[in-house]
């Protein structure tokens, strides 16, 4: 963890809040848990006291029926209740009986609250078992019986007690009370004898409907009881009251227990929290930590990692929002910096281009100048009447240098239309090696005088066809062919070769045997205004146009071209489409 990174925050603040909730229920349980025992079973035990009520009424007239009450009361809160009469005396009820059925009698063996524990009464009994039991009767009819003995087999009678055996038909017995419960039962004497005194200022209370509520401790065991109070049925003559107890001391165990327990749970629970939080805190942290670093990313300029987090929630809608400007600003920067790459390329194309023009000024300068300059001369010879006998060669020389000059601005005009998409081709079937022979039988003089041999290397037994504009090539034809016999050393062959290159592309070669080009030339020998002899000797010839309109015308075909020095010259090549039908000469 960072030392101040939000996962180290997030870890301090979970443990904290963790550790101070876990600090709070802690202490809540040891000062509350107990009052809140208390409360809740008092509030439950009072309204079931009320429902007891209402019941009461329905069935006191019953003696059996009541005494259920009174068992299923005690057995469902664990809690020893007794009716009072007027004086808060116990009445004569057994809520816990057995009813045995024995021969053609049907005998109520009533369990006392005194002289005998729940251990003594045989567990899980049942409708329609049989029961020995061993006591003594309590009336003249032999049908109540106070029980010494309960059992499920037969044991040795023991003397001055009588015998019933018979099937259980109906019964009441104490069930998920508290260890011993008819000990329980028993105190409720004590705590009436204890109480007697004070009952009297309790009636009218009581008359209002109001549960008393007492606090009672047994001084034999310690154990602490409360007891409730309330009238159960008001008469003319007296009145009946419900007397519920019910002991405090599991909740007091329970709290010693609980503040044992938590000695014990702390330091596990304060471990349980930091390693909760810690994991908490990365997991909660670990979205956040890679978008950080996916931001910092993108701040840098770096579009090549993109931050994966596929959740549902806001990490998840921003990472993918962050995914999508990453890519649109890779996009953008990708276009900025090719439309960079064309400006700087432009800027470089019209800085070349300047210089170029520059170039070209002072070029045109010197060719127009240098023929002016003689045509003046002659004229001005012409004029004032010097060497009368050599004006023919002097009118003849004037047509030469203004041949020159005418040649000069039609190559400028030209180049502009092409510069100004002007030209428009008119394409057809040529063939191509005639078209060759034609344009260079043109060159034989100039073959000639530099002592130039021609070999056109084409296919004689197929005569290849390529689409093209016939006039137009043919000044492709012969720029190259003037370009190649200018720079050629005397005494050397020029080699036109045509074949096909490819599934419909024919490739001719011009190339000749002298100087190669410069190797920082070779990409400007297409750039109008260039040319190979800075000097600008006029005898060299050319003014640096003839491959600028051969390129012009060479792209209007898509034609692929180029130059580069060979072995022992320089080889200019260039494409064409090949043409499937006849030729059109």
């Amino acid at each position: 963890m960072k030392r101040r990174g939000v996962a180290l925050k997030l870890f301090v603040v979970t443990s904290v809040l963790i550790l101070l909730v876990f600090t709070i229920l802690l202490l809540a349980q040891g000062l509350f848990f107990e009052r809140f025992y208390r409360m809740s079973k008092i509030n439950v035990l009072e309204k079931s006291m009320n429902e007891f009520a209402h019941q009461y009424k329905e069935a006191q007239s019953s003696e059996r029926q009541v005494s259920r009450l009174l068992g299923a009361f005690m057995n469902e809160h664990d809690t020893s209740t007794d009716i009072l009469n007027s004086r808060f005396e116990r009445t004569s009820t057994h809520p816990y009986y057995l009813e045995l059925e024995a021969g053609s009698k049907t005998i109520t063996i009533q369990i006392s609250k005194e002289g005998m524990t729940v251990d003594q009464i045989p567990q899980k009994i049942q409708i329609g078992e049989t029961l020995v039991v061993d006591g003594i009767f309590m009336d003249e009819e032999d049908t109540i019986m106070h029980p010494v003995v309960i059992q499920q087999t037969d044991i040795v009678l023991k003397e001055g007690l009588v015998r019933v055996r018979g099937k259980v038909t109906d019964l009441m017995l104490p069930e998920r009370r508290s260890y011993n419960p008819l000990y329980q039962d028993a105190l409720v004497d004590d705590v009436l004898l204890d109480w007697n005194s004070q009952m009297e200022q309790w009636q009218s209370r009581l008359r209002s409907g109001s549960v008393v509520q007492l606090d009672w401790q047994d001084k034999w065991s310690g154990v602490p009881y409360t007891v409730l109070i309330r009238l159960l049925s008001e008469g003319n003559e007296e009145n009946s009251y419900l007397f519920v107890m019910t002991s405090m001391q599991p909740v007091g165990e329970a709290v010693g227990i609980l503040k044992q327990y938590v000695i014990y749970l702390a330091p596990l629970m304060v471990l349980l929290a930091i390693v909760l939080s810690l994991i908490y805190s990365r997991i909660v942290s670990r979205p956040l930590v890679l978008l950080s670093r996916s931001a910092a990313r993108l701040a840098k300029l770096d579009f090549t990692e993109q931050p994966a987090i596929d959740s549902k929630d806001e990490f998840g809608e921003l990472s993918r929002s962050m995914v999508a400007l990453s890519r649109n600003l890779d996009a953008s920067m990708k276009e900025l910096t090719h439309a960079n790459a064309m400006l700087q390329e432009d800027v470089e194309e019209k800085r070349r281009s300047e210089q170029l023009r520059k170039e070209l000024i002072a070029n045109i300068s010197h060719e127009l100048k240098t023929p002016l300059g003689i045509v003046k001369g002659f004229a001005e010879g012409l004029q004032d009447g010097v060497a009368s006998d050599k004006s023919e060669r002097y009118l003849a020389l004037i047509v030469n240098e203004t041949d020159r000059m005418n040649a000069l601005i039609m190559d400028m005009l030209e180049l502009s239309k092409f510069e100004a998409k002007a030209i428009q081709l008119q394409p057809r079937s040529l063939a191509l090696a005639s078209l060759i022979q034609r344009v260079s039988d043109s060159f034989t003089q100039q073959l000639e005088m530099k002592q130039l041999q021609l070999q056109l290397n084409a296919d004689k037994e197929e005569e290849l066809l390529v689409r093209a504009d016939s006039r137009r090539l043919e000044q492709v034809i012969l720029n190259f062919m003037s370009n190649a016999i200018r720079h050629a050393v005397v005494n050397s062959a020029i080699t036109i070769g045509i074949q096909r290159t490819a599934p419909g592309k024919i490739t001719t070669v011009i190339e000749n045997i002298g100087p190669p080009i410069p190797e920082e030339d070779i990409s400007l020998v297409w750039d109008h205004f260039y040319r190979a002899e800075r000097s600008r000797d006029r005898k060299s010839g050319g003014t640096g146009l003839g491959l600028a309109i051969t390129k012009h015308i060479l792209e209007l075909h898509g034609s692929e071209y180029g130059v580069e020095n060979t072995k022992q010259g320089v080889a200019f090549s260039f494409t064409l489409d090949e043409s499937g039908g006849t030729t059109h000469d």
